[in-house]
């Protein structure tokens, strides 16, 4: 009789693969809570809640903080729109050049993120733009919108045209077809997609580096941290809670695009 199990070899390998990949973070927790201030020890010394005291504190987290929200709040925002137009676009229509154009829209996260912060500074320095709040939410759009899109056009075209059609059919008009048909079918995709944008914004590193000019977002406050580390604790403190922001987000996406693999509108 055939088992439905993976072989005991298959599933120790998949155990060590998500120990490789989460032993590091899970290191970044526990030295959280260690009480020695300058060196990693293993074991630790002790355990304390010191630490989260003392980043609760600093107002300079706070800072970092409060901009890193922001951009990845209005780059997300920017990214829903542009995205979800570029979904519809290519998924509802057909015209010349339309695979060029879908090409284009997921390169910007396709290529490295060194050569995207570098053009990026070059046409803010040849438009003799100054870096501000602003060009870091430019920055982070440009790969922001690859993830909507990404999300958006497989909705789309999992959304039956006869829907459409059968909405204009009984009069409805462009915008009452998109808001009664188009978008409650689509609106989990947005959701996740957003949910996933702004995850990626508010972790990114390196094109913010080459787009911020002298603004800290709460990562560059933490690889500066690194670099010059005064109390290496707190900063650990910072990445579990990156950890657990980004992560929230994330596994929102998942569930919300759990299931989705039907075409709404494909049956009788």
């Amino acid at each position: 009789m055939r088992s439905d199990r993976a072989p005991l070899w298959l599933r120790i390998a998949a155990g060590g693969g998500l120990l490789f990949l989460h032993l590091p973070i899970l290191l970044i927790f526990v030295y959280a809570f260690t009480t020695e201030e300058r060196t990693y020890q293993w074991p630790p010394p002790g355990l304390t809640l010191h630490w989260f005291g003392a980043a609760w504190n600093r107002p300079d987290i706070w800072a970092a903080l409060g901009l890193s929200v922001k951009v990845a709040s209005i780059s997300t925002v920017i990214a829903l729109v542009l995205g979800t137009l570029c979904a519809a676009a290519v998924s509802r229509s057909r015209f010349f050049g339309r695979e060029v154009i879908s090409l284009l829209v997921i390169l910007p996260i396709a290529l490295p993120g060194i050569i995207t912060g570098i053009s990026l500074r070059s046409a803010f320095s040849l438009a003799e733009i100054p870096f501000s709040f602003w060009t870091i939410v430019l920055g982070h759009a440009t790969f922001c919108v690859v993830v909507v899109y990404n999300n958006a056009v497989a909705r789309f075209r999992r959304v039956s045209g006869n829907l459409v059609e059968a909405s204009m059919d009984l009069g409805a008009n462009a915008f009452q077809t998109f808001r009664f048909v188009i978008l409650p079918n689509i609106a989990t995709a947005l959701l996740a997609g957003g949910m996933l944008a702004f995850a990626l914004s508010f972790d990114e590193v390196i094109v913010t580096t080459f787009t911020a000019g002298q603004q800290q977002t709460l990562p560059i406050w933490m690889l500066e941290e690194l670099v010059r580390p005064r109390q290496r604790p707190v900063t650990n403190v910072v990445a579990m809670v990156v950890v657990i922001v980004t992560f929230l987000p994330i596994l929102g996406a998942y569930y919300l695009t759990r299931g989705t693999d039907t075409v709404a509108g494909s049956g009788k």
